[in-house]
């Protein structure tokens, strides 16, 4: 008889969150929250499938953005159709600007060497996506979205990846009709975008 494993998320408390402040939508104030959302004393690794339905609970994801300026200062940015096969269900089809996923407990290092948060986003870059350009990578706030099912028991670290080159590609199947766009033109079209894109559309691009 084979078990099936269960996946173990990163989650922190709800309530730690609204303890440093509260806030709907988008934040630059990443000082504020994210040494703190991480610190040991908070964080936990929990059933993933429990934690989708327990909103007392907040599953910290890394939102990976991809872009691009060219020489003209014309700003393109990497975005995708999430396919049914991809994990979070109520996300599928819906159009998006954001690669990453779970920390999972597979990401923890045994030997304390290695910090699990990038360990965990630099694991779904590689699962995700093919990065065959130098880029620079900062951490630009963080989005929260109380107001739809998802987002209630998740909370999105966003990372802007400034690539040399527009040349990342989709490495899962599921990640379809992918590629860099005009910034302008994905926003006149905001609305086909799941929302987190649509928070990061107003915040970093409008």
């Amino acid at each position: 008889m084979s078990l099936v494993q269960t996946e173990h998320v990163l989650v922190v408390p709800t309530q730690v969150f609204h303890q440093l402040g509260f806030f709907q939508g988008f934040t630059d104030d990443v000082s504020r929250y994210f040494d703190e959302l991480l610190s040991p004393q908070h964080t936990s690794y929990r059933p993933r499938s429990e934690m989708e339905e327990d909103p007392s609970f907040k599953q910290l994801i890394p939102y990976v953005i991809f872009r691009h300026t060219n020489e003209n200062g014309d700003v393109t940015v990497f975005q995708y159709t999430r396919g049914k096969g991809q994990g979070e269900q109520r996300l599928h089809s819906k159009r998006s600007i954001g690669i990453g996923g779970h920390i999972s407990s597979d990401d923890v290092d045994n030997n304390g060497q290695l910090d699990p948060y990038s360990e965990g986003m630099r694991r779904e870059l590689d699962e995700e996506v093919v990065i065959n350009t130098k880029y620079k990578e900062k951490c630009v706030g963080l989005i929260n979205d109380d107001e739809t099912e998802v987002g209630k028991v998740h909370l999105g670290v966003v990372h802007i990846l400034d690539v040399e080159t527009p040349d990342v590609q989709p490495r899962e199947s599921e990640i379809v009709h992918a590629g860099f766009a005009p910034v302008d033109e994905l926003t006149r079209d905001k609305e086909r975008f799941e929302t987190w894109s649509q928070i990061c559309f107003d915040a970093l691009f409008a």
